[in-house]
C-alpha cells in the first residue's frame, strides 16, 4: 500500500467511525439559548450547529449536542439569539464619510454648531474644508433655517459645508459658495439656492446641494477604507449583519466590491444603484451584480425631498409655509426610467415622502405592474400617504420600506408641517402592514441612529427614549413585536430577494446571528433601548464580541 493510498484509507475509516457513532462535525455549536428562528411559524429552539458559514441543524439542546461536535461551542446561558439584524434602508457609505466630519446632531442652536466647528478646527488645523452633518433647526428656539453670516464671521477663509440631519438641505459659508461658483441667483430643477433681499443665505436644498458637493475634495483611498471599516465596526457592534445602502453610483459600488474581494469588509451590503443615465445604461446592459457579500440589483429613485426641509412634495401646501415642496425628477423622467427597468431583472425602490409623491409613484408602478406580482418593488419611507392611496400598496404588491425612528424623531413638529388631518396618514406603519402583509424596517442612518433596537422600540412603542408621549404617538399605528422582528430580519431579506439565504435561523441559510443580553420580545418596553449586543456573527465568523470590544 502506497503512502497516499494509506492516507486515503485512514480518512475513509475515520469517516466511517464518525458516522457509526452518529456524531457529525460542525464548526460551531450554540446551545442553552432561546433561539428565535423567525421562520414561517415563528418557532423557537434551544440550539443550532454551523458548518462552512451555514446553519446545518436547529433543534433542542439534546438533539444538537448528541448529533454534533464542534471546534467551538457557545453556552448562551439561557439568553436570546436572533437572526442577524438587517437594515432595509440605510446609507452605509455616507455614514462612513460622516465619521471624518463634525457631528452636529443634537445641537440646540446655531451658536452651538459654531462652537463645535471651532473645537474641531483647533484639533484639525490641516483640514482644507470644514464639513459636518446633523443640524436640525426644529431643535432651535427660532426653528428657522440658519444664515451663513455667523459662518462667514467665524471662518472667513475656510470653506464650510454643513448638511442637515435628513441629508436634504445644507448651509455653506461664503468661501464654500465662491469655490463652487455659486455667486448669484441660481435656478435648480428639483432644488433651491436660497436668496433673501438679493443675497445668498448659504442654504441649499436637495438638487442644489450637488452644485457645491462637486467642489469638495475627495478623501484618499486609504482614508475611505479606514472610515468604512470604522463604520462597519460600529454597525456590527449593534447587531447589524446586513445593510441596504440606499443609493450609490457605479464608481462607489465598484470600489466597495474591491474591498470585499480583498477581505477588507465583512458586513453584507445590498447596494442600491442611484438613478442616473450612466448607471441605467451600464447596469441594464450588464445585469444585476451578486456576490457573497455585495449585491446590486435595485435602482433607487430619489423622487422628492424631506419633510423637515419642506422639500417633500405634497398634494396641498404645507400648513406652515406657502409651498407644496417639489419633485427631484419630473414625472416624465421617472416614468421613462421605470419603463426601461420593467423588462429587466432589476428591482425598483423609490424614495417618496410627500402624499403627492407617494400617489405619483404608486400610480406609475401600477401602470407597469398591472396588479399582483412578485417584482417586490418598494417605496422607501412611504411617509405621508393620502387615504385613497393606501390600498394601492396591496393592489400592486408594493412593499413599504419604512423607518420607525422617523416617526419618533418627527412627531414633535410634523403636525405643524402638514396639519392635524394629514398627519393621520403619516408614519402609518400598521395600516401599511395590513395592506401588504409585510414591512421592511430600516433606519435611514446617518439620518437616525444606526442601532436597530432603537428602531424596534420606536415601531412597537411609538415613543422617544424618555417614554414621551404617554401611550405613544398615533399608537394605532404601532406594530407588535413579532412584526417588528420580522421587519428587521426575514421581511427585510424577502424585500431584497434573499429569503432563501438569510433572514432566519434555518438549515441551509447563512449563519448570520446576534446574541443580546436581554430578550427584546419579552422585556418591558421601557428597557428596550438600553439592551446591548453580546455577540454578532456573520457566516459563522464572530465579527463583534462585547468582552473584546
Amino acid at each position: 500500500m502506497t503512502h497516499n493510498t494509506f492516507i486515503l484509507f485512514l480518512a475513509a475509516a475515520t469517516a466511517v467511525i464518525s458516522s457509526c457513532d452518529g456524531v457529525k462535525q460542525a464548526d460551531l455549536i450554540v446551545h442553552n439559548a432561546v433561539v428565535y428562528t423567525v421562520d414561517s411559524s415563528f418557532a423557537t429552539a434551544e440550539a443550532f450547529a454551523v458548518r462552512n458559514g451555514e446553519f446545518i441543524a436547529v433543534g433542542t439542546n439534546d438533539e444538537i449536542r448528541s448529533a454534533y461536535k464542534a471546534k467551538e461551542t457557545i453556552d448562551a446561558q439561557g439568553l436570546p439569539v436572533y437572526p442577524g439584524f438587517y437594515d432595509a434602508h440605510a446609507h452605509f457609505f455616507g455614514y462612513a464619510e460622516t465619521l471624518g466630519q463634525v457631528d452636529l446632531t443634537g445641537a440646540s442652536s446655531f451658536d452651538e454648531i459654531i462652537d463645535r466647528l471651532k473645537t474641531f478646527r483647533a484639533s484639525h488645523p490641516e483640514a482644507s474644508w470644514l464639513r459636518g452633518r446633523g443640524w436640525d433647526q426644529n431643535r432651535w428656539e427660532t426653528k428657522a433655517f440658519p444664515d451663513r453670516s455667523k459662518l462667514d464671521e467665524a471662518f472667513p477663509d475656510v470653506p464650510v459645508y454643513l448638511v442637515r440631519i435628513d441629508g436634504h438641505a445644507a448651509v455653506a459659508n461664503g468661501k464654500a459658495l465662491e469655490l463652487a461658483g455659486i455667486t448669484g441667483p441660481t435656478v435648480v430643477e428639483g432644488g433651491l439656492v436660497e436668496e433673501k433681499n438679493g443675497r445668498l443665505t448659504g442654504i441649499l436644498v436637495d438638487n442644489a446641494m450637488k452644485l457645491l458637493a462637486a467642489a469638495i475634495p475627495e478623501p484618499s483611498t486609504q482614508e475611505l477604507i479606514q472610515l468604512l471599516q470604522e463604520a462597519e465596526a460600529n454597525c456590527v457592534a449593534v447587531g447589524l449583519t446586513t445593510v441596504s445602502d440606499a443609493g450609490l453610483d457605479r464608481r462607489t459600488i465598484v470600489f466597495l466590491d474591491s474591498l470585499y474581494k480583498n477581505g477588507l469588509l465583512r458586513i453584507r451590503n445590498n447596494a442600491m444603484i442611484s438613478l442616473t443615465e450612466e448607471n441605467l445604461s451600464h447596469y441594464l446592459a450588464e445585469g444585476p451584480y451578486v456576490s457573497e457579500r455585495l449585491m446590486a440589483h435595485t435602482f433607487k429613485i430619489l423622487a422628492d425631498g424631506a419633510l423637515g426641509s419642506r422639500g417633500a412634495c405634497l398634494l396641498r401646501p404645507y400648513a406652515d409655509a406657502a409651498t407644496t415642496g417639489f419633485l427631484l425628477f419630473s414625472p416624465q423622467t421617472i416614468d421613462s426610467a421605470i419603463a426601461r427597468i420593467v423588462d429587466s431583472k432589476f428591482q425598483v425602490a423609490t424614495h417618496a415622502i410627500g402624499d403627492s409623491t407617494n400617489r405619483l409613484i404608486l400610480d406609475i408602478y401600477g401602470k407597469y405592474l398591472k396588479g399582483k406580482n412578485n417584482r417586490r418593488w418598494r417605496i422607501e419611507h412611504a411617509q405621508i400617504v393620502a387615504p385613497d392611496d393606501f390600498d394601492k400598496f396591496g393592489k400592486y404588491s408594493v412593499i413599504p420600506s419604512v423607518q420607525p425612528t422617523h416617526a419618533t424623531s418627527d412627531m414633535y413638529w410634523a403636525a405643524d408641517r402638514i396639519g392635524s388631518a394629514r398627519i393621520k396618514g403619516a408614519y402609518a406603519y400598521k395600516q401599511l402592514l395590513d395592506e401588504t402583509g409585510r414591512l421592511a424596517l430600516g433606519s435611514d442612518f446617518p439620518v437616525e441612529s444606526i442601532n436597530p433596537i432603537w428602531g424596534f422600540h420606536a415601531a412597537v412603542a411609538r415613543t422617544d427614549a424618555s417614554g414621551y408621549p404617554a401611550g405613544g404617538f398615533q399608537p394605532e399605528n404601532a406594530i407588535n413585536r413579532e412584526a417588528a422582528l420580522r421587519g428587521m430580519t426575514t421581511w427585510a431579506a424577502y424585500t431584497a430577494f434573499e429569503e432563501d439565504t438569510r433572514g432566519s435561523i434555518e438549515v441551509g441559510k447563512k449563519a448570520d446571528f446576534v446574541r443580546l443580553e436581554k430578550d427584546i420580545m419579552t422585556v418591558p418596553v421601557a428597557e428596550l433601548r438600553d439592551i446591548t449586543v453580546l455577540q454578532t456573527v456573520i457566516a459563522g465568523e464572530i465579527v463583534y464580541e462585547k468582552d473584546n470590544e
